[in-house]
């Protein structure tokens, strides 16, 4: 009786070594699989002030993939990171031109960008990826 105890506790033992050995082979495929699918892009974004890059971020990070936003006031750029497979660069663009703000690629949603506060309202003239 103690033989048949022992066994069933020894192959007890080892299924679960053996299904942790698998579920870590698994997340490290996934965790390879992600790294692969970010892609990194930047581009020129009109905004003045700390809280245009607040509301810039914020748009740019509403976009289903994009896993960082990072809105440079001097520079007027935005670095972004996105996964690929969940979303395109034009749905950043059009996010970021939806909450007022004009890009490179897309012009700014003119009632939005009325209902800013004034320290956020730029001149379309404004040099943009500096």
């Amino acid at each position: 009786m103690k033989k048949i105890f022992l066994s069933v506790a020894l192959l007890a033992v080892v299924g679960l070594v053996s299904c942790k050995n698998e579920a870590k082979k698994d997340n490290a495929q996934t965790e390879t699989t992600n790294t692969l699918a970010t892609t990194d892009i930047s581009f020129g974004v009109r905004g003045n002030c700390a809280m245009c890059k607040m509301t810039i971020e914020k748009a740019a990070n509403s976009v289903e993939g994009v896993t960082s936003a990072n809105w440079d006031v001097k520079k007027k750029k935005i670095a972004i990171s996105f996964d690929a497979s969940k979303t395109n660069v034009m749905a950043v663009h059009n996010a970021i031109a939806d909450s007022g703000y004009d890009t490179d690629k897309k012009k700014r949603n003119q009632e939005n960008y009325t209902n800013l506060p004034g320290c956020c309202q730029y001149s379309s003239k404004m040099e943009m990826n500096q």
